[in-house]
């Protein structure tokens, strides 16, 4: 059940919330712009930047990996987050991670290519890749947590929504911004200055979460003497189960997009797939991130409403049901139903999960351990996610489209189950247990004797 603590709090959240809500939702568009754009790269650019001697097959599975790399760390910066915002706060989290993430950016907008310094590029590459990495897992429990413990209990689902679509407005960004510089400029700069320009967002970025205010819900631990010596250790032993039922909730939705988004980005762009331009793959998919910013706030509002499970199971549904006709709808090579494709796997499958996903995870776990546990299921997970582009590619060789499309549906019947098995934490109960807070916390107070 979800921690009921002051009727003022489940009636309003703290003074903050609106605007920690957006901060934290800010930054992690930054994060994602950062992040995600590496993928883009590596679909378009990277496979002839950095591994030129390899045949086009090999050189796409070579940047994939890069690419897998990065994911790889984050469960090391979720486990290093996860620990510092149980034990010191979710702020300096929040900070530190955003920097980090910024200064890998930047040098990887300035790395030399293949040509230049041979062997070392790709190896430069895959350091600057691991500690963007680090960045990244750091990020997300951190603004998640925050945003969660600064909302009312009412409308936690709609608020970390606002976060979560964070991520789509960094996926539009990283987009335009590769749309925009494949046009304008040639190939020596057309993916460095989507990487440079990330220096901008990163000061602005900063300067808002450096004006929020710590989490009200992680002071009242710190004031009872409740903060966890080890956060880690403690939700490993003590709450497993509920790290694990994350872990394959979350995997639905972030392996899912590395099929439906990533690696359909790099089939169309093969010469032996459909013959597709990149810029019908690129706007189509930055139509589908602009309908995601609203669409994963929607889909955390309905959650409000009906509950987490209800929401996400019609997700993973959609989701075992899509694989086939995803690839049947990009093979057309018709722009339109490619446009449907990208809307569908990414507004639908993608935002219908993203969107829960912040308050349900919170609710699972205790506050003296929230920022451990959410970030090491959320985390973990992306381990599968970061190298089954690479997997994807590999099926496609040897099997055609099939074989991704088969994995795609195999992700969605493992959400669907993990639902199943994963409580409910904002049902019937929960929600009229919030409307009699609401209701006391509108009662005027009774006059007091003089």
């Amino acid at each position: 059940m979800a921690e009921f603590k002051a009727p003022e709090q489940a009636a309003h959240g703290s003074p903050e919330r609106l605007r920690v809500a957006v901060g934290c939702g800010v930054g992690a568009t930054i994060e994602t712009y950062d992040f995600i754009g590496f993928g883009t790269a590596a679909a378009l650019y990277f496979g002839d930047v950095f591994f030129p001697d390899s045949d086009p097959l090999s050189a796409t599975l070579l940047s994939f990996a890069t690419l897998g790399i990065g994911f790889a760390a984050r469960p090391l910066g979720g486990i290093v987050a996860g620990h510092l915002g149980d034990r010191v706060g979710r702020k300096p989290v929040l900070v530190g991670s955003l920097l980090l993430m910024g200064v890998a950016t930047v040098l990887i907008g300035c790395l030399p290519t293949y040509q230049m310094v041979g062997i070392w590029a790709p190896i430069l590459l895959v350091v600057v890749r691991v500690i963007q990495g680090l960045a990244f897992g750091a990020e997300w429990g951190g603004a998640i947590l925050m945003t969660f413990e600064h909302a009312p209990w009412r409308r936690r689902g709609l608020y970390t929504g606002i976060t979560q679509a964070g991520f789509p407005v960094g996926l539009l960004l990283a987009n335009l911004a590769f749309l925009v510089s494949g046009h304008t400029l040639d190939d020596t700069w057309a993916w460095r200055v989507p990487f440079l320009l990330s220096a901008v967002l990163i000061a602005v970025g900063i300067f808002i979460r450096l004006k929020i205010d710590e989490s009200p819900q992680f002071e009242a631990l710190k004031e009872s003497g409740e903060v966890v010596k080890n956060p880690l250790l403690a939700v490993i032993r003590d709450d497993w189960r509920n790290v694990l039922r994350a872990f394959c909730l979350r995997i639905t939705e972030t392996a899912g997009y590395a099929v439906s988004v990533t690696f359909v980005l790099s089939y169309l762009d093969d010469g032996d797939a459909p013959d597709v331009s990149g810029t019908t793959s690129l706007t189509a998919l930055v139509t589908a991130a602009a309908l995601g910013i609203a669409a994963t706030t929607l889909w955390g509002r309905l959650s409000d409403q009906v509950g987490r499970r209800p929401v996400y199971l019609l997700g993973c549904a959609v989701s075992l049901a899509w694989g086939i006709p995803l690839f049947l709808l990009v093979n057309t090579e018709a722009a339109a139903l490619i446009l449907i494709a990208f809307v569908i796997s990414y507004a639908v499958c993608q935002n219908s999960l993203a969107g829960v996903q912040g308050a349900w995870f919170c609710e699972l776990f205790a506050t003296k351990t929230r920022t451990a546990g959410t970030s090491l299921a959320y985390q973990l997970s992306a381990v599968v996610s970061g190298f089954t582009p690479m997997i994807a590619t590999a099926l496609y060789s040897a099997t055609g489209w099939t074989g991704p499309a088969v994995l795609f549906t195999c992700y969605g019947l493992l959400g669907l189950v993990a639902t199943l098995l994963t409580r409910e934490t904002w049902g019937p109960d929960e929600r009229r247990e919030a409307d009699r807070a609401v209701t006391a916390s509108a009662e005027p107070a009774l006059p007091t004797a003089h």
